[in-house]
């Protein structure tokens, strides 16, 4: 009311020549309510809001970091005493440390945020500007403690402590802890072809200003630290990219930095061939495997059965025709299939999942050979289905745990529960043989679950985007709540405006399927007044994007509501909606999107928005904007290229704007190995000449996960198309420049400008 009155005053003038709908729109005084709804500003807002569980070694014990407002509290939980309480006293160990350290602390913004509870809870250590402390909690005093705080990035140690593995001239050595003793294990490493554990960023170069990154070794040690798994990786035939750094932070010459990075299709991609090392003998077994594929950052995943009898890891076909889990017997290489999975079109890995227990003689598998992603359980040995778990219309998303003991497994599932947001998270129990399956979470929100070590406890976060969160601590057993831990305070966000969104059903293109969106509106929402549109797109089919739970602090996902809120309170409505082609549902929803990236499911997003506008006759859908980052950024460009009678306006973020110049390993999964001719026909390249709307294209010129020439390729092809558009490349941007304050800025600036037609304000309004 008050910010009504205020435009009521300021612009009586203008309201006489100029509709209201625009005069309260795009203005100064909208641009700070903007910049107080930003994540920064709405996290410090959000009190109580979260309780993410740190268990203390193998109890049910547990500490979490308590957002209040007199200042951040360490708080400790003993589930079996039903006991919640500080850890300690912040006032006593805030005035211990502050002597200590020569310097002044608060207790409530003490200069950590972990700790670690040992000697039966009596002393607290933690680590300060890379100094390890602890504090006895009897007499809080505090001292310097002789610990490393944080082990060499580039050393692997053993779990007895007695060895470190290393890399050295490109081979495997490691080297006694008590007396230095350094032992070779390998000699055949050469450039290109080390026993490196994978491919590195090229953030990481950047950060270190070379290429010449200190490399970590590929190095699994076994659980009785007599063997260790490794690789030799090959990247002798492996495709480069290049990021020129033109604004480097010392001198004038511009740095280059090279780098592996497989491309859809590509012949010449990493491959590491796995060996495993005995330290006793120095003995060298090579694993019977054909070399593994390496299609992104990072390496290969080994895991070893508590006991050391064997190892397994995940066998992926190039395409991913099929999936195996495969084991390994250490003392001879020999591998065996533990489970195998080949379904059509290809097996999505995005939402696989796999609890290999027992020590390998079972596995718990998810599965969408049935048309939804359900829990198998098979016999480790064998390789045999015993029996399918879960099965219904409805979608498993996560193994949490399993107790082994009690033949019990833990998962989130979404989809089950009559009446509700498929999309919605729940946590069930279920007996591996598909008996007795219960619902643990009963509450109508999406759910962020902890098991307790010994399975007897849960720690569960529900919110929704309307709902602020409440953490409860749970029985395993049948969900029933122990305790309530926090409940989230809002009353100083309400104060700054935030307003709770709308979330809504439609129907997709074909008039018969639900789909689900968010819609945000601006808090001096006036229901007299057009509005025009504006539409944040992510349509990648590895998850759904639209937000489920509370945007605050812990809860926020990503692409979400710290992108369009702000934009919602400069004079639009902002919404977002999954359509098909995208993930959580069952695999027909999910496939569609199957060498149809193009798709995007736009045309059910477009269903949605007139649908909504019959409903609410203040959405203006002749001023129809879009935006988007990454997969996102390809999806607004795409839009305005396909449907350029709906989208007037874009902007688009580190595109991926053609498919053949993006990461293999996203990419093949939704476009088809080998590259066919799908590739080139959802182009925006190839379709630049149909752009008739206004778009501005933004690129970090260090991106590391799309490189800038897709957005460079892009404006090449506009340019021979004559074309008008906008670009900015941004200065040692790497992929995440969407939340950089230019960035977001200039994102509100070009709406306003060509959706809203009034020239952004140019008094000093920033976003922080």
């Amino acid at each position: 009311m008050r910010a009504a009155s205020y435009y009521r005053i300021s612009f009586a003038a203008l309201l006489v020549i100029v509709p209201v709908s625009v005069a309260a729109q795009g203005k100064a005084i909208d641009y700070e309510r903007a910049r107080q709804l930003l994540p920064e500003r709405v996290d410090s807002l959000v009190y109580h809001s979260e309780a993410e569980p740190n268990w203390i070694g193998e109890t049910d014990r547990f500490w979490y970091l308590s957002h209040t407002r007199e200042g951040d509290i360490f708080v400790l939980v003993d589930p079996a005493k039903d006991e919640q309480r500080p850890a300690f006293d912040h006032e006593r160990l805030s005035a211990a440390l502050s002597r200590a350290a020569d310097t002044t602390y608060r207790a409530g913004s003490l200069p950590f945020q972990r700790i670690e509870l040992v000697d039966s809870l009596r002393s607290v250590k933690f680590v300060v500007h890379d100094s390890a402390w602890s504090c006895a909690l009897d007499t809080y005093i505090c001292q310097r403690s002789a610990e490393t705080p944080a082990r060499s990035p580039t050393e692997v140690r053993s779990p007895d402590g007695r060895w470190v593995a290393f890399l050295r001239e490109h081979n495997l050595w490691i080297r006694s802890v008590s007396d230095g003793e350094e032992i070779r294990l390998s000699s055949d490493g050469q450039s290109s072809f080390e026993y490196r554990a994978g491919l590195v960023n090229p953030v990481e170069m950047v950060r270190s200003g070379t290429e010449a990154v200190p490399l970590r070794p590929a190095a699994v040690w076994s659980p009785d630290s007599k063997r260790l798994i490794s690789w030799r990786f090959d990247l002798r035939s492996a495709g480069l990219l290049t990021l020129v750094q033109s604004v480097p932070r010392h001198g004038y010459r511009p740095l280059a930095f090279t780098f592996p990075y497989a491309l859809p299709g590509d012949v010449g991609i990493a491959q590491a061939t796995p060996v495993i090392f005995e330290v006793p003998t120095r003995r060298a077994v090579p694993i019977v495997t054909a070399p593994l594929d390496q299609l992104y950052y990072g390496g290969p995943r080994f895991e070893w059965a508590s006991d050391g009898s064997t190892a397994w890891f995940t066998y992926t076909e190039r395409g991913l025709a099929s999936i195996e889990l495969r084991a390994v017997d250490p003392s001879t290489g020999a591998t065996r299939t533990m489970v195998r999975e080949s379904v059509k079109p290809r097996v999505d890995t995005w939402s696989h999942d796999q609890a290999v227990i027992d020590d390998g003689r079972e596995v718990v598998w998810t599965s969408d050979r049935d048309g939804w992603n359900h829990l198998y359980l098979y016999d480790g040995r064998s390789g045999t289905l015993v029996n399918q778990i879960t099965r219904g219309a409805w979608a498993v998303r996560k193994i949490v745990g399993v107790d082994e003991k009690e033949r019990v497994v833990y998962f989130t599932a979404g989809g089950r529960e009559s009446g509700e947001d498929p999309y919605l998270r729940h946590l069930y129990r279920v007996r591996l043989d598909g008996r007795d399956l219960r619902l643990l979470t009963p509450e109508s929100a999406d759910h962020s679950v902890w098991l307790s070590p010994s399975r007897k406890y849960v720690v569960d976060t529900y919110s929704r985007v309307d709902l602020p969160p409440v953490s409860v601590l749970r029985q395993a057993s049948d969900g029933s709540v122990i305790r309530e831990l926090e409940s989230a305070d809002v009353k100083s966000l309400l104060s700054a405006g935030w307003t709770e969104p709308e979330t809504f059903k439609a129907k997709a293109r074909d008039g018969k399927t639900d789909i689900y969106g968010v819609i945000w509106r601006p808090s001096n929402f006036d229901p007299k007044h057009r509005y025009p549109v504006i539409e944040q797109i992510y349509t990648g089919p590895h998850s759904f994007h639209v937000p489920k739970s509370f945007q605050a602090r812990g809860n926020r996902t990503w692409p979400g509501e710290e992108l369009v809120r702000p934009i919602a309170e400069l004079g639009f409505v902002v919404v977002m909606v999954d359509g098909l082609g995208t993930d959580g549902r069952s695999s027909e929803f999910r496939d569609f999107s199957y060498k149809n990236l193009g798709d995007g499911g736009i045309p059910d997003h477009i269903a949605a928005l007139r649908q909504l506008a019959e409903r609410y006759p203040y959405l203006d859908l002749t001023r129809v904007g879009i935006f988007g980052h990454s997969a996102g950024g390809y999806d607004s460009m795409h839009a305005m290229l396909t449907h350029p009678e709906f989208y007037k306006v874009a902007v688009s973020t580190s595109g991926n704007h053609d498919a053949r110049m993006d990461k293999a390993s996203w990419v093949e999964t939704w476009m088809g190995f080998p590259v066919g001719k799908q590739y080139a026909e959802q182009s925006n390249l190839d379709m630049a000449g149909q752009l008739e709307g206004k778009v501005l294209l933004m690129h970090g010129d260090l991106d590391e996960n799309v490189h800038p020439s897709s957005t460079l390729r892009l404006a090449d092809a506009l340019m021979k198309a004559d074309k008008d558009f906008d670009l900015l490349i941004v200065p040692n941007g790497h992929h995440g420049i969407d939340n950089i304050p230019y960035v977001v800025r200039r994102r509100w600036d070009y709406f306003v400008q060509n959706l809203l037609d009034v020239k952004p304000p140019h008094t000093n309004v920033t976003v922080r």
